[in-house]
């Protein structure tokens, strides 16, 4: 859990989280609502995809990039067992 909490800490990759509930996206696609480097954003990606928090598919030749929601359902699962009764 130690590497889902480290990927959350960035605001560029919450931002990238945030991009991606609305329909998957490529790296290109992404990286077009950024100031950075396509490298830096593609570093961001590997860190999210390692969290398990976004997985990637290759359609053609572009790898396609979606928010992996059974991941963030269990953070927010886990975060509600420190909810006062």
């Amino acid at each position: 859990m130690f590497n889902t909490f480290k990927a959350l800490s960035d605001p560029t990759r919450i931002k990238i989280l945030e991009l991606l509930k609305h329909k998957s996206m490529t790296a290109g696609e992404i990286a077009e609502h950024f100031d950075m480097k396509k490298p830096s954003i593609s570093h961001h990606l590997s860190i999210l995809s390692h969290a398990n928090l976004i997985y990637s598919e290759k359609r053609g030749q572009y790898v396609h990039y979606t928010l992996n929601m059974t991941m963030l359902q269990e953070i927010m699962k886990w975060i509600m067992t420190f909810q006062n009764n």
